[in-house]
């Protein structure tokens, strides 16, 4: 492997890690702080996909249709977990993977009643539809580049909010005692209210950020819901740096493992390191001490 193309690949790798980590820091945020495992946020990720590729159909604005799909898929989750997913949080996890996993059946079929089985294009921003040069010999998509940078800002502001912010303080009480943090005067339900309708959001931005790189089609989130499954467990549940760290590994092992190996191998290569990982370290990288 030539030195251009160890650089391209590491991009990509590194891009696609960052993009996994919209997904999941969504999913370890209600994983680990609500202990609600939540299979509709790979639908909300297409949700959010569908939305920005309409309001970009009729206003030709990438920016327009960002700043209103995230709060869209925010709302939408938000309304979700209000009338549905709430009753499910003291049940055991089996009630709330066969709950979610309806809703599953159920959101694909109102998207596809809405804006049919076909795939809807969505076209890439003008300001950054070009490319760059990273390095001699290597030109690399601009957009691609941008993911990368809305992913590290996402990674260090969450990180922020969680651990250094009273918002943060409120969530990480409620999670540990819903009983005492009530009764201090936090209004649990509406702070997992929010949380869930935070990690909608990112979710629908990772969405947005994949659209133009991959079709906007009915089901898209599924595939992307079992890698930011295995983030989450390899990173450590409820932990955002384990999320950002594990998200990067499986980027880059998943490009390099499908450049250089055959493809059945190369797309087993991050189940046999999630395996090794988890037989190493059971709670993940990172985990969350309670």
């Amino acid at each position: 492997m030539g030195a251009a193309l160890f650089i391209e690949q590491s991009l990509n790798g590194l891009q696609l890690g960052v993009q996994l980590f919209l997904m999941a820091a969504g999913l370890t945020l209600v994983f680990g702080i609500m202990n609600m495992i939540n299979l509709t946020h790979g639908s909300l990720f297409m949700v959010g996909a569908f939305l920005a590729a309409a309001v970009l159909a009729r206003t030709g604005s990438f920016v327009v249709a960002l700043v209103v799909a995230v709060p869209a898929t925010a709302l939408a989750g938000a309304l979700l977990e209000a009338a549905v997913l709430r009753r499910f949080y003291h049940r055991g996890h089996l009630d709330q993977v066969l709950v979610t996993f309806g809703l599953i059946m159920v959101l694909n079929e109102v998207v596809r009643m809405i804006w049919g089985a076909v795939p809807v294009p969505m076209a890439l921003p003008a300001l950054l539809s070009g490319a760059v040069t990273v390095a001699p010999g290597v030109v690399y998509p601009s957009f691609r580049l941008a993911i990368l940078g809305v992913g590290i800002i996402v990674a260090i502001a969450l990180y922020f909010i969680v651990v250094h912010t009273r918002i943060g303080m409120w969530v990480r009480a409620g999670a540990s005692n819903r009983d005492i943090a009530s009764a201090m005067g936090v209004n649990v339900e509406l702070i997992f209210l929010l949380v869930f309708a935070a990690g909608a959001a990112l979710a629908g931005l990772a969405g947005i950020m994949a659209g133009p790189i991959s079709a906007v089609q009915v089901g898209m989130g599924e595939p992307v819901l079992i890698l930011a499954l295995v983030v989450t467990v390899i990173g450590g549940i409820g932990s955002i740096k384990g999320a950002f760290i594990a998200a990067i590994l499986i980027g880059v092992v998943d490009t390099f493992g499908r450049v250089l190996l055959p493809p059945a191998l190369g797309s087993m290569l991050i189940f046999m390191m999630m395996a090794a990982i988890l037989a190493w370290r059971p709670r993940g990288l990172f985990p969350v001490h309670s």
